[in-house]
């Protein structure tokens, strides 16, 4: 007996629905972009760059020229583009059916810092989206069985570093290794899907969120590893990025997952293969370290989540 794989043809009609994804001028989230306003949706592309994200609307509308697209300039790394972007978007959409937290730093050559002074990857990985989330989550409220889905990686269980939150180092002023500083943040996206799941439910908001890992996928983010990791292990490893975007497509369409729940490949230690249900580390489920990382993140970001 065969297991049926689900693909981007599982999606259904996504007709009349509005989805922001960021991060979409490339890899995942232009793939994401492009499959679903294929399905119909209304589909708001962020990109920190304009000129590349009008590059990338070309490419869809060139495939599919009846798309429903709009883009809209959005830097994660600083947060008074983020509220900028908010007020923004508040004044055009009154209606928001998913949000796709996709945007992603990963492995910079040196280390940098956002415009706050955070560590890159964490203070656009995490902090960036845990603002984001915050300031739409009254639309999202609004909106009827809205979602939220959430890309970690799997590297957020990395040996290397014993992947935690370093709350005495969170930005890595002592000792810099973006590896483990990448892990970190990766980690910080699972802790805030699953507690931000948690106080949803205990405030009876009809709100689903569901996280989601790309396996191993060839896209721009591996320009930072090295010849060796980029010649050699993606070119035999990497899977496309085609494949790679469909846990996220499943996470943010999929009618039958629940909130809380967790998409990736399941091949070769999960890195390649459709996207199934899967479990993540056990350090990401602890509440307590999750309500301790929730509490620092909404004194940084210097916001306090609204779930009346």
């Amino acid at each position: 007996m065969t297991t049926k794989h689900w693909t981007a043809d599982d999606i259904p009609s996504q007709q009349g629905k509005t989805i922001l994804i960021t991060g979409a001028n490339s890899g995942l989230g232009l793939e994401a972009s492009r499959v679903l306003s294929s399905k119909g949706a209304h589909v708001i592309m962020t990109a920190r760059n304009l000129k590349s994200g009008k590059e990338a609307i070309s490419l869809i509308k060139n495939k599919n020229a009846n798309a429903k697209l709009d883009l809209m300039q959005l830097d994660l790394s600083d947060f008074a583009s983020i509220h900028q972007f908010s007020q923004e978007f508040h004044k055009k959409y009154k209606q928001l059916d998913v949000l796709i937290n996709n945007a992603g730093v990963m492995f910079p050559a040196k280390r940098e810092l956002t415009t706050q002074k955070f560590e890159v990857q964490f203070g656009t990985n995490h902090l960036g989206h845990f603002l984001l989330t915050g300031l739409l989550l009254d639309i999202l409220k609004s909106t009827p069985n809205s979602r939220i889905a959430i890309q970690s990686s799997g590297q957020h269980k990395a040996k290397m570093g014993k992947p935690d939150i370093y709350f005495d180092d969170l930005n890595f002023n002592k000792a810099y290794n973006k590896y483990v500083a990448y892990s970190q943040s990766k980690l910080a996206n699972l802790l805030f899907a699953y507690e931000l799941d948690r106080q949803l439910k205990a405030n009876k908001i009809d709100i689903t969120v569901v996280a989601a890992h790309p396996g191993y996928t060839k896209t721009n983010l591996v320009r930072h590893t090295g010849f060796f990791v980029q010649a050699v292990i993606t070119n035999i490893l990497a899977q496309s990025v085609e494949m790679g975007t469909l846990p996220i497509l499943r996470a943010a369409t999929d009618t039958n997952v629940k909130g809380g729940e967790y998409f990736g490949p399941t091949k070769m230690n999960e890195m390649q293969g459709y996207p199934e249900l899967v479990r993540s580390s056990d350090k990401s489920y602890d509440k307590e370290l999750a309500g301790k990382l929730w509490k620092v993140s909404e004194k940084l970001s210097q916001i306090i989540y609204n779930f009346e």
